[in-house]
This record gives structure tokens, sequence and C-alpha cells, in this order.
């Protein structure tokens, strides 16, 4: 409250500075040089009025005219500076006026006439029996103006010294309440907060060492002491959770026991399974090959010596063992995959195309069309990849249209951090209800006689795409043909954008 008056004070203390200021820089220190260069105006004025009488040239009048033209501008800016309790000082304006007025009537005008009309000994002799006295009077009207603005200049410098020492006294005064007010809050602060944040803050230490069951209080302000209640609160409910975790990390670790007994399971399965692919690359095969060659030559050499029947039953072993043969290698193939590896590298998708258009040359035909466009170079095997394309792709040329000739389109794109390849054709199609089932191993969808193959290519090419980091879906969008989507990640370090290839760069045309 007591800093809120000083304020006032002080405000109405500088304005009144302001003022007072304001009076002595921008009305009485004008005022007073106004009234200098209006003495120099008049003098001028008479100088040039005797150097006419000696000389008649009226040359010698321009100080006479331009000392009127000063004196009239001079006259208009004190008039200007000049507030309305400024009587005495109006007054003699006033005054220096009427003086300058008779001069003129009575001097100067009557012996610039003189002169004009009967020469320079006429103006002379007038001037020599003229008496100084009215010039004399204007001087002297001219020193009194001067004497009462300067006592104006005075006074107000006198009232801005006082109210500047005004304004530092009531500085001075405020600072000593904001000391002696900062004082005694630093007190109030360390009685009412410091020391109970200290101490609350030591309980909250005792607690996180490990002192769980330790009540915490304040006996500071009430805020601190619903502070010390919330946390106080939130100890006991950590207290809870602590003990919950300390059962939760005691399931945790029966489970990862669990855990380990079953990866040691799940190592003791891998090693039976590559036992049985060992077994069945080597040991299987073997009998097998035996039983298919055997049931050959009994084809061939039996052929039409037995009734129809017994062919029929030879033609079903020859059949079986060798669709057993092709499911032993298919079989083996899928679960290579991510087993033998030779590392990643970087593969360009272009050279991966190039060499799968050359293994399915013969399979395509001259009238089939393997197109591609720009393709990205990514991370990865470069033989695994290349069977995902040739199974991709040899499946188009499989189910293609009757009569119609096979269009195949590879296509790739970008989308955040990774790359949408698609593989498009032409063909018979798939239906939206076998959208999935298509990449489940040995799924067929159509009867062994109509096409050849195990259907297991489409899961070889999905666990390809998977082994890579990626996922694969059957576009459901298209109205003709098939369309597959596969995704592959960006290589590390790539752009987050590329530059788009030119137009006539963009795609490459590659017919089989």
């Amino acid at each position: 409250m007591l800093l809120s008056a000083l304020g006032v004070f002080a405000a109405i203390t500088a304005a009144s500075n302001n003022r007072q200021l304001d009076d002595v820089l921008n009305r009485a220190s004008p005022m007073r040089a106004a009234g200098e260069s209006l003495n120099t105006a008049y003098v001028d004025q008479e100088t040039g009025i005797r150097g006419f009488a000696i000389t008649g040239n009226e040359a010698n009048l321009t100080p006479y005219t331009q000392g009127m033209a000063d004196e009239q501008r001079l006259v208009d800016r004190i008039e200007d500076l000049l507030h309305p309790e400024d009587t005495d000082i109006r007054a003699e304006l006033d005054e220096v006026r009427q003086r300058a007025e008779v001069w003129h009537r009575e001097v100067a005008d009557p012996v610039v006439a003189l002169i004009r009309a009967e020469g320079t000994q006429a103006g002379q002799d007038r001037l020599r029996t003229t008496s100084t006295e009215r010039f004399d009077a204007l001087r002297v009207a001219i020193a009194d103006m001067q004497a009462d603005i300067q006592i104006l200049r005075t006074k107000s410098a006198d009232a801005a010294k006082q109210s500047s020492r005004t304004m530092v006294a009531i500085q001075i005064s405020a600072a000593v309440i904001i000391i002696l007010a900062g004082s005694a809050l630093l007190l109030l602060l360390d009685r009412m907060v410091s020391r109970p944040v200290t101490d609350l803050a030591e309980q909250v230490r005792e607690v996180a060492d490990g002192a769980y069951d330790k009540h915490i209080e304040s006996t500071g302000s009430p805020e601190l002491a619903g502070l010390a209640q919330d946390v106080d609160g939130m100890r006991q409910k950590i207290a809870a959770e602590l003990t919950e975790v300390r059962e939760a990390r005691s399931q945790i670790e029966w489970v990862n026991d669990q855990l380990k007994v079953q990866a040691e399971e799940l190592t003791r399965s891998n090693r039976d399974l590559e036992q049985f692919a060992y077994v069945a690359s080597h040991d299987l095969q073997e009998p097998l090959r035996k039983v298919a060659s055997f049931c050959q030559l009994l084809q061939r050499r039996y052929s039409g010596q037995l009734d129809e029947r017994a062919d029929q039953y030879i033609a079903f072993a020859v059949d079986g063992a060798q669709r057993m043969q092709r499911l032993i290698n298919d079989l083996l193939a899928f679960s290579r995959i991510g087993r033998l590896t030779a590392g990643f590298t970087e593969v360009e998708l272009d050279r991966v195309l190039t060499e799968v258009r050359s293994q399915l040359e013969t399979r395509a035909g001259e009238d089939a069309e393997i197109s591609w466009g720009d393709l990205p170079t990514v991370e990865g095997e470069e033989p695994l990849l290349t069977t995902l394309f040739v199974n991709l792709i040899g499946n188009s040329l499989k189910f293609r249209r009757p009569d119609v000739p096979p269009v195949i389109r590879v296509s790739a794109e970008r989308e955040g951090d990774e790359w949408r390849v698609n593989v498009r054709d032409n063909g018979i199609g798939i239906e939206a209800e076998f959208a999935d089932k298509v990449f489940v191993i040995f799924q067929r969808l159509h009867a062994r006689d109509a096409y050849e193959g195990t259907g297991i290519g489409l899961a070889i090419v999905k666990k390809i795409v998977e082994y890579h980091g990626g996922r694969i879906w059957l576009d459901l969008d298209v109205e003709d043909g098939t369309s597959i989507w596969f995704t592959l990640p960006v290589l590390p370090g790539l752009p987050a954008e590329q530059p788009a290839a030119p137009e006539h760069e963009a795609r490459k045309e590659v017919t089989a």
C-alpha cells in the first residue's frame, strides 16, 4: 500500500518535472533566443536606414527590409510560445510592438520617403535633427521583455531542480521500503517455506533410500502440509505397487524359466527338423527314386501287355512317386529359406528381373510380354529375390487366360521407409475368398490335372518376403487378372525422397 502511494506521488512529481523542464527547454530558452534575434533585427533596420541616407542606393535598404521580415517572424514565434499565464511577458511584447510602430512611423518611414523625394542630403539632415529617443525606448522595451523571460526561465529551472530532488527522495524511500519488505519476506519464507521444504525433502530422500513405510508429514504452511499428504499418498501407492511388482517379478522369473525350457525344446526340435531335412534330402530320396524308377520300368516294359486296369495302376504308382519327389523337394526348398543364408547384400531388382526373364524365356513363349519400371536397389539375398520373382511371374504365365497373350508388369513405389512392389498380370485372377489361402503351403485352388505344381510357390514367396522384413498381400481392387503387392525395406541412409526418373527412362520394356 505504501509503495502504491509512493508510486502515485512519484508519477505526479515526474509529470510536474517534465512540465517544468518543458518550460525551460521548449518555451523560456526559445523565447529568450527569439528576443535576442528580435533586438538584432531592429538594429539591422536602423543600420539599413543610415546606410540608405548616406548613399541613396536602394541596395543599402536590404538590411532594413530583411529586418522587418525577421521582426514579424520573431514576434509571431514569441507569441506562439506564450501561455495564458504569461501576462507580464505578453504585456512587454505589446510594448515592443508599440515602440517599433512609433519608430517606424516617426523616424524610419519619413526618412526613406524624404531621401527618395529630395536626395540623400535631406535624409541626412532629417536624421541629424531627429532624436534617438524613440529607438532607445524600443531597445529598453526589448530588454524589459528579455528580463521577464529570464525570470520565467529561472523560476521553471528552480522548480525542475526541486522536483528532481523530490524524485530522488521518493526513490530512496522506495528502496528502503523494498529492502525492509524483502528482509521480512525472506525471514517469512525461511520459516514458512524453506525449512519445511528442506524437512520434507529429507523425508522424501529417506523414502527414496528404501524406507517405504515411513510416514511423511509437514509442519509448514497449509499448502506444504497438503503437499506432504499428497506425497505420502504417492508413497503408499508406490509401496503397494512395489509389492505387486515383486510378486510379478517372481512370476516373470518363473515364466522365464519355463521359456528357457521351451527354448531348449525348440532348439532340440530344430535339430530334429534339420535331421529330418537331411534324411528327406538323402535317405528318403533314394528309395523314392528307386520306386519311381522301377514303376517307370514296369510301365515301359509291360505297357499294353497287361489289361487296361493294370496299366492304370502302374500309371497311378508312377504319378504318385513323381509327385512325392516334387513335394519333398519343394518342402526342402521351403525349409531352407532363412536357414541356409549367404548374408544380405545390395541387390539391383532391375538385374534380378533380367535374370528372371532369361530363366522363364522358354515358358513364356513368343507372345508373352514381361515389363518393369525403374526398380530400386534393396538389401537382401539375390538368389532368394530371384526365386521370389520366378515364382510370381511363373504363376502369371501358368494361370494365363486361354487364347490371350499374357502381359505381366512389375512396378515399385516408395512409401516412407519401405518400397511397395507390385506384380500385375492379365490372367484368370484369384477370387477374394481365397486371398489368404493362396499363401498357405500346399494349398491349391485348382485340380491337379488342370495346372501342374504342388501349391507351394506363393508360400515360398511369402516366406522370402517376411525373411527380408516385408509383408505380402493380394490386391482385391483389380477387376481383371491378379495383382500382388509386397514390401521391402529401403536401404539404410537413403534420402527421404528421391527425384522421379525422366519420362523416357521411367520404364523398361522387355518382351519374352
